[in-house]
């Protein structure tokens, strides 16, 4: 599925927007779209980073704002009331991690790129939960940065154990943490 999903947009679409519609889907996000932009697509960093950034957090503000009215419509047809049920277990299942921490768990549930997390599913979580929708929509704005953040470092690393070479951008920015460990 997963080379489907690259086939379709590398013919489809030009690299950029691929890109910013990967970032779009659930469950691939960010944490897709930044390898599938860096080593598929060969682009460098800066334009990856903030198109991802961008194309993850466009459908947050829909799900933060609508997801209990669609979800409250879905509960009422014949067909798709299990749907709503399952979108809100999906939630209920995260919600502890989320409650325990408030803000933070919000921010940390988001910012760990691993499946089942990430922008999408916090957003939910959040509008389930009755989180006010300014104070989620930048706690999981933070948390999408830093997953975006961790995924760019991994996709680095990914390529230097492939080509056998250190990408530039990391080599700068071990000198970057060299230089602020030796001020310090």
């Amino acid at each position: 599925m997963v080379d489907s999903i690259q086939v379709f947009f590398q013919e489809n679409f030009p690299p950029h927007l691929a890109v910013f519609f990967i970032a779009m889907i659930p469950l691939i996000e960010c944490r897709g779209a930044i390898p599938f932009g860096m080593l598929v697509l060969n682009l460098p960093l800066w334009e990856v980073l903030p198109i991802a950034i961008i194309g993850n957090i466009v459908p947050v503000p829909f799900i933060l704002l609508l997801i209990r009215p669609v979800i409250n419509w879905l509960k009422k047809t014949r067909y798709l009331h299990p749907l709503a049920h399952w979108i809100e277990a999906k939630a209920d299942k995260k919600k502890d991690k989320v409650l325990k921490y408030s803000k933070w768990g919000l921010f940390l549930f988001v910012a760990i790129p691993i499946p089942g997390t990430g922008a999408w599913t916090g957003a939910l979580v959040a509008a389930l939960l009755d989180l006010r929708v300014k104070s989620a929509f930048l706690t999981i704005l933070l948390g999408m940065i830093t997953a975006a953040l961790i995924m760019t470092v991994g996709s680095w690393l990914v390529t230097a154990l492939m080509t056998g070479q250190m990408p530039q951008e990391l080599k700068m920015l071990g000198d970057l943490f060299n230089c602020a460990i030796s001020a310090a």
